[in-house]
């Protein structure tokens, strides 16, 4: 009871205590429940039209891709060029996807399962799976039975590990492109359905037509911007910021960056090209005498060992007079020789004997109903090992057969060239290139370059000084992939992005070069700066005062003859001005005086134009009115052209645009 009562006296407090735990536990477990929230939206590449798409989403995609251009281009050794370009295709893919289909959810447009069976595996399938080279017969041309093989295969349950690798990546190529006809598909029935929606009219036709009809010859007296000094007008600040306030539109920007860099190039050192000597002579004689040329070749040497034939064109130049000369014979070898920074020596494997320097092919049908295909002819280095080995050292006629992706082709030796002399040779190379100690050397000069050098100012000094060019590099934005030319230079971006304006680099590996960069620009604001765009905007403004001055010269003027004297220029003549006019005569790009030019009556005198390149005055001299009616359907279809050729670009532009991008891409990479 006693403990009760204590209870009770100290009831608010514990009330306040116990509350506190409960929220402290309900708020635990929400942060705890919620972490795996948070951690995924920051797993978020990007936002397209309102969707999130997850890291796995867009590395899935790339994967993918990837595959596919190892199937397309049969490489497996991507460059960072390559990898850069799947990337941003991969993106861009998705940026089309999810827009396009957020614009079509809006309207009920979609593509039905049927739809899409026809246009992967139909009668006749779109133009994507058509194009593919996978789906070819022997006379290069896509055959829908081989489509449909290709399908059949990715059912195969087998057992063997690589047939199971090749089938897994052959259904991630179907894959691919299923959804690639899909999006591509769904593209063409949207900007279809918009054409449809876009029509010229009557007003439309009629305004076409009179515009091609109507000419006139115009009299005209210019006088060019650049007549008029630039010390006769006064712009000021005023003017500048005017000018800006109009065209800031057009200044809107992505956040970006501006670097200055200069680089230390990895160049071999006398004691690199003592190394490659030195290692070229430590296997000199074993390369004389060796009976395992392959492997004291493949081990040592740039240029593996293949065991080809060469002819006296095909030999490398150097080596001519050595193989194909007098007295030429098995197991002689060259001295050691010195050219293009390399190291080279050479044995002759075999000599006195002949193949043919070509073979003609033909693929033999594999199916009923279908012809076999006349490929032509072939030098060895043109075709797969697999495939030359028998064609060369087989007989007119002869067939034989290869495995090629999933399944085999035979082929048959259709006719074979004159046997000409061959000889095999090994050849020993050893490029000089700089070594770990040299690249040690270069890295701590360009770090050298960096302590002593802590401001943009004795950057650029000490460039100089050292006779080091300073390249400058403007406009990189997040997802810039690479500076320039440089190469795996996208940490160089990154850096960019952390540091702070007037900040000096670390040093970067790119390839063969060192580079050492400094923050010059930082840009975060939605729209350019009035002092990075003030030059060209200082010009439009001298030529808006020059426009002034001119019009002031051009005063109470009532005739050509009168403006030519006040503006000691004479009077000029252009002839046939339509609508689609380019030129005014000799005066360029004058768009403004041509449409015043048919606008004004006749024999009429103008007020000063204010044009692109300078002031005018005009007079029309003859319009004329060509012969014709107006076929307004033909009007109307002729417009109607020109809209499908730039609608989809423009509708999808639009789309894109207007799908509230947000781009994180830059935090992965």
């Amino acid at each position: 009871m006693a403990t009760l009562q204590k209870i009770r006296n100290h009831g608010v407090i514990l009330i306040v205590i116990v509350g506190l735990a409960m929220l402290a536990f309900i708020l635990g477990d929400f942060l705890n429940s919620g972490s795996s929230f948070f951690n995924r939206s920051r797993e978020n590449i990007g936002t397209i039209a309102g969707k999130d798409v997850h890291y796995t989403e867009y590395e899935a995609a790339k994967e993918q891709l990837t595959e596919v251009y190892k199937i397309e281009t049969g490489r497996s050794d991507f460059d960072e060029e390559l990898s850069s370009q799947i990337r941003n295709q991969v993106w861009q893919m998705m940026l089309m996807d999810y827009s396009l289909r957020a614009e079509a959810e809006k309207i009920g447009m979609d593509i039905t399962a049927d739809e899409l069976s026809q246009l992967c595996i139909g009668e006749n399938p779109h133009e994507l799976i058509r194009g593919r080279r996978a789906f070819y017969d022997q006379t290069g041309n896509f055959n829908r039975n081989y489509l449909v093989r290709f399908l059949a295969s990715l059912e195969q349950d087998v057992e063997n590990p690589e047939q199971a690798a090749s089938i897994k990546q052959a259904k991630t190529y179907w894959l691919y492109w299923e959804k690639a006809v899909r999006m591509t598909y769904m593209q063409e029935k949207y900007t279809t359905l918009l054409q449809n929606l876009v029509k010229a009219n009557s007003l439309d036709a009629k305004y076409a037509f009179d515009g091609r009809q109507t000419s006139v010859n115009v009299e005209y007296v210019a006088q060019p911007f650049y007549a008029v000094a630039d010390s006769l007008v006064k712009v000021n600040n005023s003017d500048i910021k005017k000018l800006y306030d109009q065209r800031k539109p057009l200044y809107k920007q992505t956040p970006n960056r501006a670097i200055a860099y200069v680089i230390f190039d990895v160049q071999p050192s006398e004691q690199d090209f003592a190394e490659a000597e030195k290692l070229m002579k430590s296997v000199e004689q074993e390369f004389k005498t060796t009976e395992d040329v392959a492997l004291i070749v493949n081990t040592n040497s740039d240029v593996m060992y293949d065991g080809r034939d060469y002819s006296i064109n095909t030999i490398p130049e150097q080596y001519k007079d050595f193989a194909f000369g007098k007295g030429a014979k098995a197991g002689a070898v060259t001295e050691i020789t010195f050219a293009n920074n390399t190291y080279s020596m050479a044995r002759l494997m075999q000599v006195g004997y002949s193949l043919p320097d070509s073979v003609c092919l033909k693929a033999i049908a594999s199916e009923e109903g279908q012809e076999d295909a006349e490929l032509g002819w072939f030098e060895a280095s043109e075709l797969q090992k697999s495939i030359a080995e028998p064609a060369f050292h087989g007989k007119r006629g002869e067939r034989f057969t290869v495995a090629q992706g999933l399944g085999e082709q035979t082929f048959e030796i259709v006719d074979i060239a004159k046997a000409t002399p061959k000889v095999k040779m090994a050849i020993m190379e050893r490029n000089v290139t700089p070594s770990s100690k040299t690249y040690s050397i270069v890295y701590n000069n360009a770090k050298q370059f960096i302590v002593n050098n802590t401001t943009e100012e004795a950057f650029r000094a000490a460039a100089a000084e050292a006779n080091l060019t300073v390249y400058p590099q403007f406009n990189l934005v997040k997802n810039t992939e690479k500076v320039a030319e440089l190469k795996n230079s996208r940490p160089i971006v990154r850096w960019a992005f952390e540091a702070k304006e007037g900040a000096i680099s670390d040093v970067f590996e790119c390839g063969n070069q060192f580079i050492v960069a400094v923050l010059t620009e930082t840009n975060d604001g939605e729209y350019r700066s009035l002092e990075s765009v003030r030059p060209e905007l200082m010009v439009e403004a001298i030529n808006n005062k020059k426009a002034e001055y001119i019009k002031a010269q051009l005063k109470g003027v009532a005739s050509l003859e009168e403006a030519a004297e006040a503006l000691g220029q004479s009077v000029q003549r252009a002839e046939n001005i339509s609508m689609s006019s380019f030129r005014f005569g000799n005066a360029g790009n004058e768009p403004a005086v041509i449409g015043a030019a048919l606008a004004i009556e006749a024999n009429t005198v103008s007020a000063p134009i204010v044009g692109r390149n300078g002031v005018y005055v005009i007079k029309t001299a003859d319009k004329t009115t060509a012969a014709g009616e107006l076929n307004a359907e033909q009007e109307k279809a002729q417009l109607a052209a020109r809209v499908a050729y730039s609608l989809p670009y423009q509708a999808i532009s639009l789309v894109e645009e207007q799908a509230d991008v947000v781009d994180n891409r830059a935090n992965f990479q």
